[in-house]
């Protein structure tokens, strides 16, 4: 699995990196422009990524316009809707705006920080990411 963790926290980067590198390949960008950047290469090295962790809250554009930017790239491009990646929203902030308006715009999940990884792996599971272990 390639996997896109889009995070400006270091402490948040490094613990979903450590986590997430049990499953695959991990590329690690700080803010929404580069998340865009490794977005558009992965497309266009026909290396798409399965995952993104994308926060909510980054500097320069926050996670919500990624989010959109992403899935307008996936229609222009014309990624049929079972072959977009799987993105999973991840913020400090409880606030259900937030969450509604992400999910709105086509995430597929939604963590809470700090992040509980018994609850993450199960919506990896869910989304057909990783298989039940067991």
């Amino acid at each position: 699995m390639r996997i896109l963790i889009v995070e400006d926290d270091f402490a948040c980067r490094k613990f979903l990196y450590k986590f997430l590198s049990l499953y695959g390949d991990c590329d690690i960008t700080i803010d929404g422009i580069e998340a865009i950047d490794a977005y558009m290469i992965a497309l266009d090295e026909e290396k798409p990524y399965d995952l993104i962790c994308l926060d909510i809250m980054m500097p320069k554009m926050d996670g919500k316009k990624v989010l959109k930017a992403i899935r307008d790239i996936e229609r222009q491009r014309e990624i049929e809707e079972s072959r977009r990646v799987k993105i999973i929203m991840t913020t400090a902030l409880n606030d259900t705006t937030n969450v509604f308006d992400s999910f709105e715009s086509g995430c597929e999940a939604y963590a809470a920080k700090p992040i509980d990884t018994d609850k993450f792996i199960k919506v990896m599971e869910r989304l057909g990411l990783i298989n039940k272990e067991g």
